[in-house]
């Protein structure tokens, strides 16, 4: 029997999309699939563009019917959709890295455009998508990174109402090719965050300069440069705090989608190194006779399970926030911090298993061991995000709010408040549902019980010792704590998820199995660092637990992963 819990191209079957969208994605797979294994491994050794891609999606209108606002145009099946974008991102990601990047930085460049009130911008942007176009987002600097307080792209007064902007932009994904680039900068005549700008350029333009490719891939990260590029009204998206605002507003977007490529990335690996570790007889035996391998083929699988499981229940609450429930800015740095550093978990314990297979040039593996690195790094680096989710833990953890119950939301709708989100500030006031509700309905599961007791000692933790002013301005130490805040939500969403889709308990007890281990382990670094008082470092110790061991659930578990083995390898 088919595992349903991971994406399987032979078995895939989205029914509860639209007509259009299951078209869509099947054609997407199907455009793939047909290509084969080798030319899409060739086509990654050699670097070489995506422009049969691009084709095939213009020819579909892919991006402009899964990226096109319903406001934006008259087409009936274009919308923001993030249940649809998210399926799509699963998919790029088990195929390549690669054509995920042009699509998510498409994503990004559209962002700022979308939030503007220039009709005559969102016009032509909607016009690039229709022709095929892709998109950039011209934000990060060599000398500044993303630091966009210190931008250098300088928009001087042209005497007629525009600008002239000179500067550079650096690591701009689709730089060599974008329609329209929204690119930040600031305006040389304005003081202060008055001066902001974010406005729209062209890459074919004569005063738009492309540098070069700052890394060895088909993923064209460019540096451009403009020099004297004008700036006329049609062309200003946004100035002021609202420059500023959509930047960020923009990353809040498409962040949430490194998760999705990194569940795509660690399925069609786990398809691999599961048939290889089958098949591959060792001292007269299969590998996966040996105890140990078993244990990290089934933790990967099972902590693959719980990236799918939140990710999956994320993208409700994205598409039911509104200014008055603004839960989503927390669950949005989990994924892309949480969900792809688990990615970065799943490879390398099947990698160990795999061992000197992974290296090998024929197999997917290969590029998925390096690509799973670069997710974590994109959009915020995990140290960032996880200094953003500590701005939420007091009021998540001790001070519940009363919320309707979300429901799964997979509807067709226009998730239009992704535009419209406002204001880039006010973090600390954002209230939650309570979190205690989704462990209570699990109590009888053995791990998450135990993983309660731990989430439990944390509040105690928040409540009675929280970091003191010193230690709150120890960024070692507080990221220890977001680690193990981190894991309280994981596991929150988790079984949010698992209530609706009637998960098999089996695998959510051997999932939490994992969790615990995890907090003991997060406790123990936070034990060890420097800054920790007495009474934190007798609380960490005091918050370690012993899985609850369950062989007969081990064991059905592992035949779920055994069955993974030659029920998908794609056509050469």
């Amino acid at each position: 029997m088919a595992d349903t819990l991971i994406f399987n191209p032979l078995t895939y079957d989205p029914a509860h999309f639209d007509t259009e969208t299951r078209r869509l994605l099947r054609a997407t797979i199907d455009w793939f699939e047909s290509r084969g294994k080798r030319r899409i491994i060739e086509d990654y050794r050699s670097r070489a563009w995506l422009g049969d891609f691009l084709e095939f999606s213009a020819k579909e209108g892919l991006f402009a019917t899964f990226l096109t606002p319903a406001s934006a145009t008259d087409r009936e099946d274009a919308r923001w959709d993030t249940a649809r974008i998210a399926a799509l991102n699963e998919i790029f990601g088990f195929y390549g890295l690669d054509y995920w990047y042009a699509w998510q930085v498409t994503i990004l460049g559209l962002g700022p455009v979308w939030q503007s009130d220039n009709a005559a911008a969102r016009d032509r942007a909607a016009e690039l998508l229709s022709q095929g176009e892709v998109f950039a987002f011209g934000l990060s600097e060599k000398a500044h990174g993303a630091d966009i307080y210190s931008t250098d792209m300088l928009l001087a007064p042209d005497g007629d109402g525009g600008f002239l902007a000179t500067g550079s932009k650096y690591y701009i994904g689709n730089g060599n090719a974008a329609g329209l680039v929204s690119v930040f900068g600031r305006r040389t005549d304005v003081e202060g965050p008055d001066g902001y700008v974010f406005f729209a350029a062209d890459s074919r333009h004569p005063a738009y300069h492309l540098v070069k490719n700052v890394v060895d891939s088909s993923k064209y990260v460019s540096e451009f440069r403009l020099d004297g590029y004008p700036v006329g009204p049609d062309d200003v998206l946004h100035t002021g705090r609202a420059a500023f605002d959509a930047a960020l507003n923009t990353v809040n977007v498409g962040k949430f989608n490194l998760c999705t490529a990194s569940i795509g990335i660690c399925e069609h690996a786990m398809y691999e190194a599961v048939t290889h570790a089958r098949n591959r007889i060792l001292y007269g035996r299969p590998v996966t006779a040996f105890p140990h391998v078993r244990r990290e083929l089934a933790d990967a699988y099972v902590r693959l399970v719980g990236m799918k499981l939140f990710s999956d229940r994320a993208v409700d609450y994205f598409r039911s926030a509104g200014p008055d429930d603004r839960r989503y800015l927390l669950f949005n740095p989990m994924t892309k911090m949480k969900v792809t550093t688990e990615g970065e978990k799943v490879i390398d314990l099947m990698w160990d298993v795999v061992a000197a297979k992974g290296f090998e040039k024929d197999t997917y593996f290969a590029q998925a061991a390096v690509e799973i690195r670069s997710l974590p790094k994109l959009e915020g680096t995990v140290h960032v995000n996880l200094a953003l989710i500590l701005k939420f833990m007091r009021n998540h953890l001790l001070d519940p709010a009363g919320y309707e119950p979300v429901a799964t939301r997979l509807d067709a709708a226009d998730d239009a408040f992704l535009f419209r989100q406002g204001p880039a500030r006010g973090l600390g006031s954002v209230r939650f549902h309570d979190w205690r509700p989704a462990f209570d309905a699990y109590a009888t599961v053995p791990n998450v019980a135990r993983f309660r007791e731990q989430a439990d000692a944390l509040c105690d933790f928040v409540a009675r010792i929280a970091p003191d002013e010193r230690q709150s301005r120890d960024l070692d130490f507080l990221l220890s704590v977001g680690q193990l805040f981190a894991l309280v939500v994981h596991g929150q969403l988790i079984l949010e998820q698992a209530r609706l889709t009637g998960l098999d308990e089996d695998v959510l007890d051997e999932l939490f199995s994992v969790l615990v281990r995890d907090f003991s382990a997060h406790a123990v670094e936070l034990h060890g660092k420097d800054s920790a008082s007495g009474e934190q470092q007798d609380w960490a110790v005091a918050a370690i637990r012993r899985p609850v061991v369950d062989e007969a659930r081990s064991a059905r578990v592992w035949e779920r992963v055994e069955a993974l083995s030659g029920a998908y390898e794609m056509a050469l």
